[in-house]
């Protein structure tokens, strides 16, 4: 079925605006890069002091004790990153995982745990997760697959089930991961990248990414129990109510379209449930500013340069708007 009633949910704007959007983020972009290569040309031309030097430690090796913070080189380099920023970017896994992963001593800095996940470290570092050395990642993927049924969303399974994973062999020799989760029997859009500063972005409540799904119910969907879904309902985990909801089609009104930003658990399944709806299929249709449109289920495909670069650029003035008024707050407290 098509589905032209989503159009109301995608909140485009004007091109002027996309227009500005595109050149203020090229000019960033061109900045980073310039500034990233122009490091990298300072740290090939200079040397750090061997191992050997520091007592068969690393220069600025980190102590091994919770209690105690790492060591700092006596002069930090210019292109000293946090850890868990650094894990990030390799690939590995976003960086709130990444703050895990540290304080369970997961994490070695040039073979010495490190505990503290704002521990400076430079690309030099040799940097292992769970034994394994990671790197910075030197080619950046973005993939948009159409998610089928019947598969996890994760990297591996022990109990032997499909993952999304099964249906990327081969696609790229970067390791991706998807961002966020879509349920065994959810599909749809799911973004899948090897950007760590990216997926952070997107999973975070603050940036309050938008998701458009079709649900199919068990019924016809009652008007009582519309308007209620449009006023909120109460879970075992809080409040919620959608963005919007709407009959998805005039004829059917077992198929529902709802827009909602939050990142909760199953959080569609459980409103429907709730009102005593039984939850036959569930789309994800629109995930941020991408829509599966001519990618068939089980399929997939690259984002374009643009759509990266609005995916980058997305709700920073909500942002921006959200942290002024926080700093305003504090100031009249």
């Amino acid at each position: 079925m098509a589905n032209p009633y989503f159009q109301k949910f995608s909140g485009q704007k004007s091109n002027a605006q996309k227009k500005e959007e595109l050149r203020q983020e090229k000019r960033k972009a061109r900045a980073e890069k310039k500034a990233w290569f122009e490091e990298k040309k300072k740290q090939e031309s200079g040397s750090r002091k061997p191992a050997a030097a520091t007592g068969g430690k690393p220069a600025g090796a980190p102590v091994r004790s919770r209690s105690s913070k790492p060591a700092a080189t006596a002069t930090a380099a210019p292109a000293a990153m946090p850890l868990n920023k650094f894990i990030a970017h390799c690939g590995v896994c976003s960086r709130r995982d990444a703050v895990m992963l540290i304080k369970e001593e997961k994490v070695k800095v040039n073979n010495v745990v490190v505990t503290e996940p704002g521990y400076k470290v430079q690309e030099q570092d040799e940097i292992k997760v769970n034994g394994k050395r990671v790197q910075v990642q030197r080619e950046l993927v973005y993939i948009l697959l159409n998610k089928p049924k019947d598969y996890i969303t994760t990297s591996e399974d022990p109990q032997g089930r499909k993952t999304i994973m099964d249906l990327m062999k081969g696609v790229t020799p970067q390791r991706i991961y998807p961002v966020g989760r879509l349920d065994r029997n959810t599909t749809g859009v799911l973004l899948l990248t090897n950007d760590g500063e990216l997926t952070q972005k997107l999973s975070h409540p603050s940036f309050q990414v938008k998701k458009v799904y079709e649900v199919t119910l068990d019924r016809p969907l009652e008007k009582r129990d519309f308007e209620q879904l449009l006023q909120g309902v109460t879970l075992e985990d809080g409040f919620i109510a959608p963005d919007a909801v709407g009959y998805a089609d005039a004829k059917n009104k077992k198929i529902i379209g709802i827009e909602i930003h939050s990142g909760r658990n199953r959080i569609v399944r459980r409103m429907f449930e709730h009102l005593g709806y039984d939850v036959k299929g569930l789309d994800r249709v629109l995930f941020a500013n991408l829509s599966k449109k001519n990618v068939d289920r089980g399929k997939w495909r690259h984002l374009s340069e643009k759509e990266v670069r609005l995916l980058k650029f997305l709700n920073k003035s909500f942002v921006r708007k959200k942290e002024e008024e926080k700093a305003r707050n504090r100031n009249e407290e």
